[in-house]
């Protein structure tokens, strides 16, 4: 290789990687990578735990857990949101992270001493529905209060890698120690994993955060959903994320479906399922790290790319041939919502970032409680393939129903945005041809 392609393969990786050399954000990393590993342990699981002891195979039942754990998201977003923009978002971060792992250790207890029933399990999801309401917009514009702005694409990529390389190790993780000692060490597991989180924010330096100036007047909520109505390409995008989060990005559900009664594999082979898939999100998020700036188009190519490997995904008539699929759908997943979430926070006002990354959590994962009820109930109905297949459907109609309108309306130019006033922000690019 030439000293400029060196040069250039370099700067490529630090660039990447740059968020990393700031402290705060490089503790906000490694905590959130420790805890989310415990999260995706335990969804692998509690996925396991409901299909294979407390029902039998139930597709429906398992989807329910899921939406319950988002059912509470879109009607909490608005207050979480105006929270996040007015209280600390550290200290709302230490509580929601507290209880999550306590909500963990109850689970793990019941399940440990052969208490668990189908009812607890449905209560704790929801009580993690609600704690995940505050969670998510807090952590979500916390990430602006810790790097700048022109480092922010590459924080929210980073995030991404973070959250991927806790779903490529933790389904693995979770499925050799349920084979090795059962369903409760996985849960126990994540509980004490929710330290990970708590000691980033506790070690903190608080006087190298950058706050936004804090609203306390009235109107607030009502004023960040007035900012979102009056950007098309942000509404544009919600409603994409909306869609391909409800029925297209179910495979948790699914590939548990899939291992126990198509497949019939165990609890091992079950959580290589999940890794599979994390393969592919982890390079996802690698290249939205390398991303200067997101681009409209890769929404597009995602979407469609989410479309094709989806129905071949169906049609996979073997494990391993499965698995390898799970690969390039993960890949494309991640280049839908990173892309999405890059964008939106980007093109948002500091002071209002709070309220519109609360509106994008709850579009993002508010439709569970429909998505996961609807492709339970195909998967019941007919079969796991049919339940993947239907998502499939419904991600390439998005893409067509997308690009119909980006056709009518001739592309969404950049601009320079002034909103509200004195507050000047860059609205990116939203042409696909960009």
């Amino acid at each position: 290789m030439s000293q400029a392609g060196v040069g250039a393969s370099s700067r490529g990786q630090s660039r990447m990687f740059a968020s990393l050399a700031v402290p705060n954000y490089r503790k906000f990393f490694f905590g959130a990578l420790i805890t989310n590993v415990g999260s995706w342990m335990q969804s692998t699981a509690l996925g396991w735990l409901v299909l294979t002891v407390l029902t039998h195979e139930s597709l429906f039942h398992l989807g329910l857990v899921t939406a319950l754990q988002t059912l509470f998201i879109p009607i909490l977003a608005p207050w979480a949101g105006t929270l996040a923009d007015r209280l600390p978002k550290r200290r709302i971060l230490m509580i929601t992270v507290s209880l999550t792992g306590t909500n963990a250790l109850a689970l793990a207890i019941m399940v440990n001493t052969q208490h668990a029933t189908l009812a607890i399990v449905y209560c704790l999801a929801l009580i993690q529905g609600i704690v995940s309401g505050f969670d998510m917009p807090a952590r979500q514009a916390m990430v602006s209060e810790m790097v700048a702005d022109k480092m922010l694409p590459n924080a929210v990529g980073l995030n991404g890698t973070s959250f991927n390389s806790a779903r490529l190790i933790g389904p693995g993780v979770a499925g050799l120690v349920m084979g090795a000692f059962g369903i409760a060490p996985v849960l126990y597991l994540n509980a004490a994993a929710a330290g990970g989180m708590l000691w980033a924010m506790a070690t903190m330096k608080r006087d190298q955060l950058h706050p936004a100036p804090v609203r306390r007047g009235g109107g607030s909520t009502v004023e960040g959903l007035r900012y979102i109505k009056n950007r098309k390409d942000i509404l544009l995008i919600m409603i994409v994320v909306f869609m391909v989060a409800t029925f297209s990005m179910n495979f948790q559900i699914v590939n548990a479906a899939m291992a126990a009664s198509v497949f019939h594999r165990g609890a091992q082979q079950y959580g290589l399922l999940g890794t599979l898939l994390a393969i592919g999100t982890l390079a996802g998020a690698l290249m939205a790290a390398r991303s200067e700036r997101p681009r409209l188009r890769t929404i597009m190519v995602g979407l469609f790319g989410l479309a094709a490997f989806s129905m071949a995904l169906a049609m996979s008539p073997h494990y391993v041939a499965y698995g390898i699929l799970l690969m390039p759908v993960g890949y494309c997943m991640l280049a839908i919502t990173n892309t999405a979430n890059s964008t939106v926070q980007l093109s948002t006002p500091a002071v209002l970032r709070g309220r519109v990354m609360a509106v994008y959590m709850a579009v993002l994962n508010g439709g569970a409680p429909i998505g996961a009820s609807f492709i339970g109930w195909i998967g019941d109905a007919l079969s796991p393939e049919w339940a993947i297949f239907a998502g499939a459907a419904i991600a390439g109609a998005t893409g067509l129903g997308a690009l119909i309108y980006l056709w009518r309306a001739r592309g969404l130019r950049a601009s320079l945005e002034v909103w509200p006033p004195h507050v000047t922000v860059w609205s990116v690019q939203a042409q696909i041809g960009s």
